[in-house]
Protein backbone atom coordinates (compact mmCIF):
# COMPACT_ATOMS: atom_id res chain seq x y z
CA UNK A 1 0.00 0.00 0.00
CA UNK A 2 2.74 2.63 0.50
CA UNK A 3 2.88 5.11 -2.76
CA UNK A 4 6.09 6.07 -4.36
CA UNK A 5 7.08 9.67 -2.48
CA UNK A 6 4.29 9.47 -0.22
CA UNK A 7 4.25 8.02 3.73
CA UNK A 8 2.69 4.59 3.63
CA UNK A 9 -1.76 4.78 5.17
CA UNK A 10 -2.29 3.70 7.88
CA UNK A 11 -4.61 0.89 6.39
CA UNK A 12 -5.74 -2.47 8.05
CA UNK A 13 -6.32 -5.64 5.09
CA UNK A 14 -9.70 -6.99 5.75
CA UNK A 15 -9.89 -9.80 8.51
CA UNK A 16 -5.91 -9.18 9.37
CA UNK A 17 -6.20 -7.23 12.50
CA UNK A 18 -8.00 -4.41 14.18
CA UNK A 19 -6.30 -0.79 15.15
CA UNK A 20 -9.24 1.40 16.14
CA UNK A 21 -6.46 4.33 16.31
CA UNK A 22 -6.68 3.86 12.21
CA UNK A 23 -10.01 2.49 11.81
CA UNK A 24 -11.95 5.02 12.64
CA UNK A 25 -15.78 4.72 12.52
CA UNK A 26 -15.73 1.49 13.79
CA UNK A 27 -16.73 2.20 17.02
CA UNK A 28 -19.24 4.99 18.62
CA UNK A 29 -17.28 6.87 21.48
CA UNK A 30 -20.10 9.61 20.95
CA UNK A 31 -18.49 11.76 18.89
CA UNK A 32 -17.94 12.13 14.73
CA UNK A 33 -14.33 10.32 14.28
CA UNK A 34 -11.38 13.98 14.20
CA UNK A 35 -10.53 15.00 10.52
CA UNK A 36 -8.03 13.27 8.97
CA UNK A 37 -4.47 15.01 8.45
CA UNK A 38 -4.35 17.75 6.37
CA UNK A 39 -1.62 16.54 3.78
CA UNK A 40 -4.14 13.78 2.76
CA UNK A 41 -6.65 16.33 1.47
CA UNK A 42 -4.00 17.32 -0.88
CA UNK A 43 -2.77 13.71 -2.01
CA UNK A 44 -6.39 12.97 -2.82
CA UNK A 45 -7.01 16.48 -5.13
CA UNK A 46 -3.79 15.70 -7.04
CA UNK A 47 -4.38 11.95 -7.64
CA UNK A 48 -7.98 12.37 -8.76
CA UNK A 49 -6.70 15.61 -10.97
CA UNK A 50 -4.34 12.82 -12.46
CA UNK A 51 -7.31 10.49 -13.11
CA UNK A 52 -9.45 13.08 -14.59
CA UNK A 53 -12.69 12.13 -16.55
CA UNK A 54 -11.10 8.12 -16.15
CA UNK A 55 -12.51 8.30 -12.35
CA UNK A 56 -16.15 9.30 -10.95
CA UNK A 57 -17.06 9.22 -7.26
CA UNK A 58 -19.83 8.64 -5.64
CA UNK A 59 -20.50 10.16 -2.25
CA UNK A 60 -23.84 8.53 -0.26
CA UNK A 61 -25.33 11.23 2.07
CA UNK A 62 -23.90 9.41 4.73
CA UNK A 63 -20.23 9.77 4.51
CA UNK A 64 -18.02 12.19 6.64
CA UNK A 65 -17.28 15.49 5.15
CA UNK A 66 -14.09 14.73 3.94
CA UNK A 67 -15.19 12.17 1.74
CA UNK A 68 -18.13 14.52 0.73
CA UNK A 69 -15.67 17.00 -0.45
CA UNK A 70 -14.11 14.98 -3.12
CA UNK A 71 -17.23 13.19 -4.55
CA UNK A 72 -18.59 14.10 -7.98
CA UNK A 73 -22.16 13.49 -6.90
CA UNK A 74 -23.48 13.04 -3.94
CA UNK A 75 -27.09 11.40 -2.85
CA UNK A 76 -28.75 7.72 -1.88
CA UNK A 77 -27.55 4.44 -2.78
CA UNK A 78 -30.04 3.87 -5.82
CA UNK A 79 -29.55 7.54 -6.81
CA UNK A 80 -25.77 7.00 -7.24
CA UNK A 81 -25.95 3.72 -8.99
CA UNK A 82 -27.86 5.13 -11.40
CA UNK A 83 -25.85 7.95 -11.82
CA UNK A 84 -22.31 6.01 -12.44
CA UNK A 85 -24.67 3.88 -15.11
CA UNK A 86 -25.58 7.57 -16.47
CA UNK A 87 -21.25 7.92 -17.37
CA UNK A 88 -20.30 5.11 -19.50
CA UNK A 89 -17.21 7.03 -20.35
CA UNK A 90 -15.42 6.61 -16.91
CA UNK A 91 -13.66 3.45 -16.69
CA UNK A 92 -13.54 3.40 -12.87
CA UNK A 93 -16.34 3.94 -10.59
CA UNK A 94 -15.63 4.76 -6.89
CA UNK A 95 -18.27 4.22 -4.43
CA UNK A 96 -17.86 5.70 -1.42
CA UNK A 97 -21.12 4.05 0.67
CA UNK A 98 -21.28 0.80 1.45
CA UNK A 99 -21.19 -3.13 -0.09
CA UNK A 100 -24.22 -3.17 -1.32
CA UNK A 101 -24.65 -0.08 -2.99
CA UNK A 102 -21.41 -0.43 -5.02
CA UNK A 103 -23.04 -4.17 -6.03
CA UNK A 104 -26.12 -2.30 -7.36
CA UNK A 105 -23.45 0.15 -9.37
CA UNK A 106 -21.85 -2.90 -10.79
CA UNK A 107 -25.32 -4.18 -11.80
CA UNK A 108 -25.98 -0.82 -13.97
CA UNK A 109 -22.94 0.15 -15.22
CA UNK A 110 -21.63 -1.70 -18.76
CA UNK A 111 -19.42 -4.40 -18.68
CA UNK A 112 -16.32 -2.10 -18.91
CA UNK A 113 -16.81 -0.29 -16.40
CA UNK A 114 -14.47 -1.39 -12.86
CA UNK A 115 -16.94 -0.92 -9.43
CA UNK A 116 -13.98 -0.38 -6.29
CA UNK A 117 -14.65 0.25 -2.95
CA UNK A 118 -12.58 2.34 -0.74
CA UNK A 119 -12.54 -0.08 2.08
CA UNK A 120 -14.52 -4.00 1.94
CA UNK A 121 -15.26 -3.77 5.57
CA UNK A 122 -17.58 -0.82 4.85
CA UNK A 123 -20.72 -3.43 5.38
CA UNK A 124 -24.60 -2.98 6.32
CA UNK A 125 -25.58 -4.60 9.57
CA UNK A 126 -29.40 -4.81 7.80
CA UNK A 127 -28.28 -6.35 4.55
CA UNK A 128 -25.93 -9.08 6.74
CA UNK A 129 -29.41 -9.66 8.64
CA UNK A 130 -30.80 -11.24 5.50
CA UNK A 131 -28.30 -14.29 4.13
CA UNK A 132 -28.85 -15.71 1.01
CA UNK A 133 -29.62 -18.99 2.97
CA UNK A 134 -31.53 -18.36 5.05
CA UNK A 135 -34.03 -16.65 2.43
CA UNK A 136 -34.26 -19.68 1.00
CA UNK A 137 -35.03 -21.51 3.65
CA UNK A 138 -37.66 -19.80 4.36
CA UNK A 139 -39.25 -19.74 0.87
CA UNK A 140 -39.25 -23.16 1.32
CA UNK A 141 -41.28 -23.14 4.54
CA UNK A 142 -43.56 -21.28 2.95
CA UNK A 143 -43.91 -24.14 0.34
CA UNK A 144 -44.72 -26.54 2.93
CA UNK A 145 -47.49 -24.18 4.05
CA UNK A 146 -48.83 -24.37 1.18
CA UNK A 147 -49.05 -20.59 0.80
CA UNK A 148 -45.89 -19.74 -1.12
CA UNK A 149 -47.88 -19.33 -4.38
CA UNK A 150 -49.66 -16.40 -2.99
CA UNK A 151 -46.52 -14.71 -1.78
CA UNK A 152 -44.43 -11.54 -3.51
CA UNK A 153 -40.92 -10.87 -2.47
CA UNK A 154 -40.07 -7.49 -2.08
CA UNK A 155 -36.74 -6.61 -0.85
CA UNK A 156 -35.67 -3.11 -0.07
CA UNK A 157 -32.67 -1.79 -1.74
CA UNK A 158 -30.25 -1.94 1.68
CA UNK A 159 -29.84 -5.86 0.86
CA UNK A 160 -27.27 -8.14 -1.20
CA UNK A 161 -27.08 -8.88 -4.73
CA UNK A 162 -28.03 -12.52 -3.81
CA UNK A 163 -31.23 -11.44 -2.18
CA UNK A 164 -31.84 -9.10 -5.07
CA UNK A 165 -31.63 -12.08 -7.34
CA UNK A 166 -34.02 -14.45 -5.34
CA UNK A 167 -36.28 -11.49 -5.47
CA UNK A 168 -36.30 -11.20 -9.18
CA UNK A 169 -36.13 -14.86 -9.47
CA UNK A 170 -39.66 -15.32 -8.00
CA UNK A 171 -41.00 -12.33 -9.90
CA UNK A 172 -40.57 -9.45 -7.06
CA UNK A 173 -39.40 -6.29 -7.02
CA UNK A 174 -36.77 -3.80 -4.89
CA UNK A 175 -37.99 -1.06 -3.41
CA UNK A 176 -36.18 2.56 -1.80
CA UNK A 177 -37.79 4.03 1.01
CA UNK A 178 -39.12 7.03 -1.39
CA UNK A 179 -41.33 4.18 -3.16
CA UNK A 180 -41.76 1.39 -0.54
CA UNK A 181 -46.03 2.20 -0.73
CA UNK A 182 -45.87 1.64 -4.79
CA UNK A 183 -43.52 -1.30 -4.52
CA UNK A 184 -46.21 -3.06 -1.99
CA UNK A 185 -49.46 -2.05 -4.08
CA UNK A 186 -47.86 -3.30 -7.25
CA UNK A 187 -46.58 -6.77 -5.35
CA UNK A 188 -50.30 -6.90 -4.08
CA UNK A 189 -51.76 -6.42 -6.97
CA UNK A 190 -49.76 -9.64 -9.01
CA UNK A 191 -52.08 -11.87 -6.58
CA UNK A 192 -55.38 -10.38 -6.54
CA UNK A 193 -54.49 -6.91 -4.95
CA UNK A 194 -54.96 -5.82 -1.16
CA UNK A 195 -58.78 -7.31 -0.88
CA UNK A 196 -57.50 -10.86 -2.27
CA UNK A 197 -55.58 -13.43 -0.19
CA UNK A 198 -51.94 -12.07 -1.61
CA UNK A 199 -49.28 -11.74 0.71
CA UNK A 200 -45.62 -9.85 0.55
CA UNK A 201 -42.30 -11.17 1.86
CA UNK A 202 -40.69 -8.03 2.71
CA UNK A 203 -36.77 -7.96 3.52
CA UNK A 204 -34.79 -7.53 5.22
CA UNK A 205 -36.20 -4.03 7.03
CA UNK A 206 -39.03 -5.20 9.41
CA UNK A 207 -39.24 -1.24 10.35
CA UNK A 208 -39.57 0.20 6.52
CA UNK A 209 -42.29 -2.77 5.46
CA UNK A 210 -44.19 -2.41 8.15
CA UNK A 211 -44.53 1.26 8.21
CA UNK A 212 -45.22 0.80 5.27
CA UNK A 213 -48.03 -1.45 5.07
CA UNK A 214 -49.97 0.08 7.70
CA UNK A 215 -49.53 4.05 7.79
CA UNK A 216 -49.42 4.23 3.90
CA UNK A 217 -51.60 1.08 2.38
CA UNK A 218 -53.98 0.99 5.24
CA UNK A 219 -53.33 -2.82 6.83
CA UNK A 220 -53.06 -3.68 10.22
CA UNK A 221 -50.56 -4.28 13.06
CA UNK A 222 -52.14 -7.82 12.93
CA UNK A 223 -52.03 -7.80 9.64
CA UNK A 224 -48.20 -8.28 9.92
CA UNK A 225 -45.81 -11.05 11.43
CA UNK A 226 -42.53 -11.29 11.88
CA UNK A 227 -40.25 -13.87 10.47
CA UNK A 228 -37.10 -14.60 12.51
CA UNK A 229 -34.68 -16.91 10.77
CA UNK A 230 -33.49 -18.04 13.87
CA UNK A 231 -35.82 -19.75 14.92
CA UNK A 232 -37.32 -23.12 12.62
CA UNK A 233 -40.33 -21.81 10.42
CA UNK A 234 -39.31 -18.32 11.60
CA UNK A 235 -40.92 -18.51 15.14
CA UNK A 236 -44.45 -19.06 13.14
CA UNK A 237 -47.45 -21.48 13.02
CA UNK A 238 -48.79 -22.00 9.53
CA UNK A 239 -52.03 -20.54 10.91
CA UNK A 240 -50.14 -16.74 11.63
CA UNK A 241 -48.76 -16.90 8.11
CA UNK A 242 -51.84 -17.93 6.43
CA UNK A 243 -53.25 -14.98 8.37
CA UNK A 244 -50.84 -12.20 7.28
CA UNK A 245 -50.70 -10.23 4.60
CA UNK A 246 -46.90 -8.74 5.16
CA UNK A 247 -44.73 -11.37 6.15
CA UNK A 248 -41.81 -8.87 7.73
CA UNK A 249 -38.62 -10.39 8.17
CA UNK A 250 -36.60 -9.96 11.29
CA UNK A 251 -33.73 -7.25 10.19
CA UNK A 252 -33.24 -3.64 10.96
CA UNK A 253 -30.89 -0.95 10.51
CA UNK A 254 -28.55 -0.52 13.48
CA UNK A 255 -28.83 3.43 13.57
CA UNK A 256 -32.21 4.20 12.71
CA UNK A 257 -33.54 1.35 15.08
CA UNK A 258 -32.44 3.22 18.17
CA UNK A 259 -34.33 6.66 17.81
CA UNK A 260 -36.34 6.63 20.52
CA UNK A 261 -39.88 7.86 21.55
CA UNK A 262 -38.18 9.16 24.65
CA UNK A 263 -36.05 11.02 22.30
CA UNK A 264 -39.08 13.01 20.49
CA UNK A 265 -40.55 13.58 23.89
CA UNK A 266 -37.43 15.22 25.06
CA UNK A 267 -37.23 17.01 21.94
CA UNK A 268 -40.38 18.76 22.20
CA UNK A 269 -40.08 19.45 25.94
CA UNK A 270 -36.76 21.12 25.21
CA UNK A 271 -37.04 22.99 22.13
CA UNK A 272 -39.78 25.57 21.14
CA UNK A 273 -42.17 24.77 18.61
CA UNK A 274 -39.63 21.73 17.32
CA UNK A 275 -41.22 19.71 14.43
CA UNK A 276 -39.27 16.15 14.22
CA UNK A 277 -38.76 14.59 10.86
CA UNK A 278 -37.37 11.09 10.86
CA UNK A 279 -36.83 8.14 8.28
CA UNK A 280 -38.92 5.13 7.64
CA UNK A 281 -36.19 2.64 9.19
CA UNK A 282 -37.24 3.92 12.40
CA UNK A 283 -39.77 1.91 14.50
CA UNK A 284 -43.53 2.26 14.27
CA UNK A 285 -44.34 4.17 17.43
CA UNK A 286 -41.18 6.84 16.94
CA UNK A 287 -42.46 7.05 12.82
CA UNK A 288 -46.45 7.39 14.22
CA UNK A 289 -45.17 10.18 16.72
CA UNK A 290 -42.54 11.89 14.22
CA UNK A 291 -43.99 15.16 12.25
CA UNK A 292 -42.65 14.31 8.94
CA UNK A 293 -41.30 11.39 7.76
CA UNK A 294 -39.62 10.84 4.79
CA UNK A 295 -36.38 9.33 2.56
CA UNK A 296 -32.87 11.03 3.03
CA UNK A 297 -33.64 13.07 -0.18
CA UNK A 298 -36.84 13.57 1.20
CA UNK A 299 -35.76 14.87 4.69
CA UNK A 300 -33.44 17.49 2.95
CA UNK A 301 -36.09 18.63 0.46
CA UNK A 302 -38.39 18.98 3.31
CA UNK A 303 -35.53 21.30 5.36
CA UNK A 304 -35.08 22.98 2.29
CA UNK A 305 -38.47 23.59 1.68
CA UNK A 306 -38.94 25.14 5.65
CA UNK A 307 -39.49 28.42 6.35
CA UNK A 308 -36.44 30.19 8.47
CA UNK A 309 -35.87 29.89 11.50
CA UNK A 310 -38.00 26.72 11.76
CA UNK A 311 -36.71 24.16 14.27
CA UNK A 312 -35.89 20.73 13.50
CA UNK A 313 -35.14 17.41 15.43
CA UNK A 314 -33.58 15.20 12.66
CA UNK A 315 -33.87 11.25 12.83
CA UNK A 316 -31.72 10.30 10.20
CA UNK A 317 -27.62 9.50 10.34
CA UNK A 318 -25.71 12.27 12.00
CA UNK A 319 -23.30 12.65 9.31
CA UNK A 320 -26.02 13.80 7.70
CA UNK A 321 -27.83 15.78 10.05
CA UNK A 322 -24.37 17.55 10.61
CA UNK A 323 -24.47 18.39 7.16
CA UNK A 324 -27.79 19.43 7.51
CA UNK A 325 -27.07 22.50 9.77
CA UNK A 326 -24.15 23.57 7.76
CA UNK A 327 -26.22 23.72 4.33
CA UNK A 328 -29.20 25.56 6.13
CA UNK A 329 -27.64 27.92 8.84
CA UNK A 330 -30.93 29.86 8.83
CA UNK A 331 -32.58 26.97 9.93
CA UNK A 332 -32.50 25.20 14.03
CA UNK A 333 -31.28 21.53 13.42
CA UNK A 334 -30.62 19.26 16.15
CA UNK A 335 -30.32 15.56 16.16
CA UNK A 336 -32.71 13.36 17.34
CA UNK A 337 -31.25 11.00 19.65
CA UNK A 338 -28.24 11.85 21.82
CA UNK A 339 -27.56 8.29 22.23
CA UNK A 340 -27.48 7.63 18.60
CA UNK A 341 -23.90 7.67 16.63
CA UNK A 342 -23.17 7.89 12.86
CA UNK A 343 -23.32 4.70 10.89
CA UNK A 344 -19.69 3.14 11.98
CA UNK A 345 -19.64 1.03 8.89
CA UNK A 346 -20.40 3.45 6.24
CA UNK A 347 -17.92 5.94 8.40
CA UNK A 348 -14.83 3.05 6.99
CA UNK A 349 -14.64 4.95 4.32
CA UNK A 350 -12.37 7.69 5.12
CA UNK A 351 -9.48 9.87 3.40
CA UNK A 352 -6.77 7.29 3.92
CA UNK A 353 -8.95 4.78 2.25
CA UNK A 354 -9.65 6.80 -0.50
CA UNK A 355 -6.19 8.55 -1.00
CA UNK A 356 -4.75 4.56 -1.20
CA UNK A 357 -7.80 3.82 -3.91
CA UNK A 358 -7.41 6.88 -5.63
CA UNK A 359 -3.42 6.67 -6.21
CA UNK A 360 -4.05 2.63 -6.42
CA UNK A 361 -5.61 3.85 -9.88
CA UNK A 362 -2.83 6.26 -10.76
CA UNK A 363 -0.22 3.69 -11.01
CA UNK A 364 -2.88 0.50 -12.65
CA UNK A 365 -3.73 -0.56 -9.96
CA UNK A 366 -7.75 -1.40 -9.22
CA UNK A 367 -8.14 -2.44 -5.81
CA UNK A 368 -11.00 -3.56 -3.71
CA UNK A 369 -12.80 -4.57 -7.17
CA UNK A 370 -17.05 -5.24 -6.73
CA UNK A 371 -17.61 -7.89 -8.96
CA UNK A 372 -21.09 -9.43 -9.27
CA UNK A 373 -21.59 -13.09 -10.38
CA UNK A 374 -23.25 -12.81 -13.71
CA UNK A 375 -26.21 -14.95 -13.07
CA UNK A 376 -27.09 -13.10 -9.85
CA UNK A 377 -26.48 -9.35 -11.46
CA UNK A 378 -28.80 -11.03 -14.03
CA UNK A 379 -31.59 -11.97 -12.12
CA UNK A 380 -31.17 -8.63 -9.91
CA UNK A 381 -31.48 -7.13 -12.49
CA UNK A 382 -34.95 -8.06 -13.26
CA UNK A 383 -35.78 -7.37 -9.89
CA UNK A 384 -34.22 -3.94 -10.34
CA UNK A 385 -35.83 -3.13 -13.70
CA UNK A 386 -39.25 -4.29 -11.71
CA UNK A 387 -38.59 -1.25 -9.60
CA UNK A 388 -37.97 1.17 -12.37
CA UNK A 389 -41.40 0.22 -14.13
CA UNK A 390 -43.17 1.12 -10.71
CA UNK A 391 -45.39 4.15 -10.80
CA UNK A 392 -43.97 7.08 -9.74
CA UNK A 393 -40.38 7.66 -7.77
CA UNK A 394 -37.77 5.29 -8.46
CA UNK A 395 -34.35 6.98 -7.71
CA UNK A 396 -34.89 7.62 -3.80
CA UNK A 397 -34.17 6.00 -1.00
Amino acid sequence: MHQSGHPSLPLLVLGQGRDLATERGVECPGALPAASEPGLVERARVAKAALGDKVFILGHHYQRDEVIEFADVTGDSFKLAKEAAARPDAPFIVFCGVHFMAESADILTAGHQQVVLPDLAAGCSMADMAAISQVEDAWDDLVEMGIADLVIPVTYMNSSAAIKAFTGRHGGTVCTSGNAKAALKWAFDQRGGLQGQAKVLFLPDQHLGRNTAVRELGLSLQDCVVFDPHQPAGGLSAAQVRDARVILWRGHCSVHGRFSLEAIEAARATIPGVKVIVHPECQYDVVQAADEVGSTEKIIATIAAAPDATSWAVGTELNLVRRLATMFPRQKIAFLEKKVCYCSTMNRIDLPHLVWTLESLVLGRIVNQISVDPDVAKWARVALDQMLALPGETAKD
